[in-house]
């Protein structure tokens, strides 16, 4: 037997991990990880992540196409096989590698896959689609899954929740997403640091100082200063969150649910005569990679293996100026970045992550200094998720009051009771929301005075 031809490795490891997320539920990240995107020859990794990422964005037209294709269902052990199929349509919609070549690297990648057998079965489908290309893709579009490339539930969702914007929203989550990245401000102005970069097409984002967009991603190594701590990468609306806490110098501040560090840096940067950074995650192996961050950064805070909901098991009783609650959420602003969400989350996640929501808002509210400001924030568009949990909690909440944000934050709509909602794509931003609360100070007792 001949050896598979250069080209179908990538694709075989793209397919193992579109269908460790279609068909085993994984986060997209991991399951490249776990395919083995790392044993890859460095030039062939930027192929299979690519790969992988459009096929899980164009997956619900895909299966749909290889459904009118197909005589009847593959058995559940053969499932990999429709994840390769769906790797080979994306690639002949999007690649600008010659039709035959795609077609010949996927049919070899089913040798890789030990589905052999399989191999005709992925060549017929793929020639065939290149036969009536135009009227699979046209016929694909008549189900709402297809041509919006979301489960319905959240197609629904998202309709409901914003009327007059759905559609735009829907289309930029489908949007490969730019590059956005951080100057530090501590070391090089945004100007200078502009005139050090070779990329075409960058620029700066009018309200954050810090904010650089580039079109098209480019390696980290490319990056003039990364490895010193001159930028990082965080997308625009992120980049909001230091902006709007507003940190003072002397300040003691908590990140909770700090992992990976991107806000924790951020802060620090804002920031640098911060009293103490309290850097809290449950998880200590994503701290690791928050440590990992702060070296780069050269920068440092306190970190803490802990539950910001169980404030008991790890809080020292000294309250915070000022708490981030980057809470965990549906991430469904986010999808554009991460399109394996649209196949994550299900419409009963949302309620409870609501709960959880609210019960971090009111674990960490005593932790905060009267006076002090608490901003919450998430990468969700849901109303569930957002200004309903920051209602609930003002309106049960007596000394808490919100403080109004600024105008002009990229992607921002004036269409909330409570906080700012970032819609995605607006400025080429992701989809985030931020509500920011004031701790009212007690009022002093009255004092009698006799007659």
């Amino acid at each position: 037997m001949n050896p598979p031809r250069t080209g179908s490795m990538p694709r075989a490891v793209a397919a193992l991990a579109v269908d460790a997320v279609i068909s085993g539920g994984r986060n997209l990240d991991r399951a490249l990880e776990n395919a083995g995107i790392d044993t890859l020859d460095e030039r062939d990794r930027p192929l299979a992540s690519a790969l992988a990422y459009g096929a899980v964005r164009n997956h619900l037209s895909n299966q749909r196409i290889i459904d009118s294709l197909t005589d009847r269902p593959f058995r559940k052990r053969d499932h990999i096989i429709v994840a390769l199929i769906s790797v080979g349509l994306y690639a002949l919609t999007e690649s600008r590698r010659p039709d035959y070549a795609v077609v010949s690297a996927t049919v070899d990648a089913a040798t890789r896959l030990k589905r052999p057998q399989l191999k005709g079965v992925v060549n017929a489908v793929l020639r065939r689609f290149l036969r009536e290309r135009e009227a699979l893709l046209t016929a694909a579009e008549s189900s709402p899954e297809s041509q919006w490339l979301h489960p319905t539930w959240l197609i629904d969702a998202i309709r409901d929740d914003w009327p007059d914007d759905w559609e735009q929203i829907l289309t930029a989550a489908n949007t490969q997403a730019p590059m956005w990245l951080r100057v530090n401000l501590n070391r090089t102005t945004r100007a200078d640091w502009l005139a050090r970069l070779a990329a075409v097409g960058a620029h700066a984002a009018e309200l954050l100082p810090s904010a650089v967009c580039l079109p098209e991603p480019v390696p980290v190594s490319e990056l003039p200063g990364f490895g010193a701590g001159d930028c990082s990468v965080q997308d625009v609306a992120s980049q909001a969150a230091a902006f709007l806490l507003d940190p003072q110098p002397g300040m003691r501040v908590l990140d909770a649910c700090a992992a990976p560090g991107g806000k924790a840096g951020h802060l620090l940067e804002y920031c640098p005569q911060l009293a103490e950074l309290v850097a809290l995650d449950e998880s200590a192996s994503r701290l690791q990679r928050l440590e990992e961050n702060m070296l780069r950064l050269q920068l440092s805070c306190s970190v803490k293996v802990g539950d910001a909901a169980r404030p008991e098991d790890w809080w020292d009783g000294q309250q915070f100026n000022r708490i981030l609650l980057d809470a965990p959420c549906s991430a469904t602003g986010v999808i554009r970045r991460h399109p394996d969400i649209r196949f994550l989350r299900q419409p009963e996640d949302i309620a409870r992550l609501a709960g959880l929501q609210s019960n971090l808002l009111r674990a960490l509210w005593n932790l905060l200094k009267p006076g002090g400001w608490l901003l919450y924030s998430t990468c969700s568009l849901l109303r569930a998720e957002n200004e309903a949990v920051v209602a609930d909690f003002l309106r049960t909440t007596d000394d808490a009051d919100e403080r109004p944000l600024p105008s002009g934050l990229p992607g921002a709509t004036t269409d909330t009771r409570h906080g700012v909602q970032l819609l995605p794509g607006r400025d080429d931003n992701d989809g985030f929301y931020y509500a920011l609360m004031q701790r009212r100070a007690a009022e002093p007792e009255k004092t009698e005075v006799p007659d």
